[in-house]
């Protein structure tokens, strides 16, 4: 068991709780994610202890919990907003300044991120469901796909099937239209992605450099290839782009510990 004190981060997402534990010099240590459920205390406390046992059972020097349900982690010691830790996990991994698209299970963010590692401005989608993680799950389940096959059948696909809906329980329905219509499964699977990515693109004007970061990055890499094509510049994905919250909440539990011990 290491005698070195490490700083926590967890991200409670509607998804997955999310846990990334980080040296005094900011280098990860352990990681773990666990599936959101109904407990979202648990879930926190199950992440968390999974990216402790990682790291091989350090003491915490300062944890700090982000996420929509950050205020369930009652063990930590601070919280801090989802915007402030996505942009500062991601600029742990791509250079600043950058764009960052952030595509999580029930919403989207497009966060501008300056030189510094700061937020500039950000935006959120709307409250709906369309273009998030919650949207493909409802479509691979409409195709009869476990969620992790949804990507490899859009890799497959020879064509694209349009899915124009913005709402995803119309999207669903002109889903089951097209399978009544024959259109391939591999088609629509493709279709679905691509339908996040215009959904994205429809919330900010792009300029500069793009980084993604999310859950749906982290399964459905093909979304980055697709966000490229439609923002017509590259997409750098972040590293670990679903744990960046939880590595953006370390890294800032370890600058709170830094500042304490300074004073």
């Amino acid at each position: 068991m290491s005698a070195e004190a490490v700083f926590l981060g967890i991200d409670v997402g509607s998804t997955a709780a999310k846990a990334v534990v980080v040296d005094g010099a900011g280098a990860v240590r352990g990681r773990a994610v666990h599936p959101s459920g109904t407990n979202l205390a648990a879930s926190a406390r199950a992440a968390a202890d999974g990216a402790l046992a990682a790291a091989g059972g350090p003491p915490v020097a300062r944890c700090v919990a982000t996420g929509f349900g950050r205020r369930n982690a009652a063990f930590a010691d601070d919280t801090v907003t989802e915007i402030t830790c996505h942009a500062r996990g991601a600029a742990a991994g791509v250079k600043p300044p950058f764009t960052l698209v952030d595509i999580g299970g029930q919403d989207n963010k497009v966060i501008r991120v300056g030189r510094d590692g700061r937020v500039e401005d950000f935006t959120m989608n709307r409250k709906c469901a369309a273009g998030t993680g919650a949207f493909l799950e409802e479509i691979a389940r409409r195709l009869g796909l476990a969620i992790g096959d949804l990507e490899p059948a859009a890799r497959r696909a020879a064509e694209e099937a349009e899915i124009g809906s913005f709402c995803t329980v119309f999207a669903a329905t002109e889903v089951l239209q097209r399978i009544r219509q024959g259109t391939p499964v591999e088609a629509i699977a493709r279709g679905a992605l691509r339908s996040v990515v215009r959904r994205v693109a429809e919330m900010a004007e792009f300029r500069g450099a793009v980084a993604l970061s999310g859950g749906v990055a982290a399964h459905h890499p093909l979304v980055a290839e697709l966000l490229a094509e439609e923002l017509g510049t590259p997409v750098a994905v972040v590293p670990d782009p679903q744990c960046a919250g939880a590595l953006g909440a370390a890294l800032i539990a370890l600058g709170a510990g830094k500042a304490s011990t300074a004073t």
